[in-house]
């Protein structure tokens, strides 16, 4: 069995919304691309480092379309070596509607989401989740992942789609390496799904 690998950008106040631009997710949020100024050569390391032994991506349907629109047009250019990586392995995409799926390798999944991840995780190694917040969502009230790549960025917006907005349930977590704070102020954390649901007890 693989690895469900959720990355994702957020704001100290957890706002995940469209970190990437300002056309990303631009409904009723005036904050699209927050994360762009404060890109530096440590987190792109890390994101590259992320990225190594990646053999599927899980997206949603909103991230599919914007990554579909992109990568394919990238192979040779500045981000060549994710550009290569996103185009030879297979892309699954969770839509209620009907996808165009003209990225190659691109397979739409069907109204058993949970059932479909399953399969997925049963066919690769590493399999990640990049963005897609409603799909995340489901993850993680299902318990559908195995790794969370979480970077967690200096500012706060006050508004905007949550990473955790509705679908954390009682989970246990475990810290699978030290703590990383870029020279901005970004702290890159990485967990990984534990056994259990949060003990409670009594502070005296």
């Amino acid at each position: 069995m693989g690895l469900i690998h959720i990355e994702l950008f957020t704001t100290l106040d957890l706002v995940g919304q469209a970190p990437g631009g300002p056309d990303e997710d631009p409904a009723g949020f005036p904050f699209g691309g927050w994360q762009a100024s404060l890109l530096n050569e440590v987190t792109g390391a890390q994101i590259s480092a992320a990225y190594e032994g990646t053999d599927a991506l899980l997206l949603g349907r909103r991230t599919y379309d914007i990554f579909a629109a992109y990568w394919p047009y990238q192979e040779g250019g500045k981000g060549n070596e994710i550009a290569t990586l996103f185009n030879s392995v297979p892309k699954y995409v969770a839509s209620r509607g009907r996808a165009d799926l003209s990225w190659a390798g691109s397979t739409q999944l069907g109204p058993d989401l949970a059932g479909a991840v399953r399969e997925i995780r049963d066919r690769h190694e590493h399999v990640k989740v990049v963005g897609s917040l409603d799909l995340v969502q489901t993850l993680l009230r299902e318990k559908l992942f195995d790794r969370l790549d979480l970077w967690v960025h200096p500012i706060m917006l006050g508004v905007g789609k949550k990473a955790f907005d509705g679908g954390a349930v009682p989970t246990n977590v475990t810290l699978l390496e030290p703590p990383v704070a870029g020279p901005q102020g970004t702290v890159y954390l990485r967990y990984g799904l534990a056994e259990g649901t949060p003990a409670t007890g009594d502070m005296s």
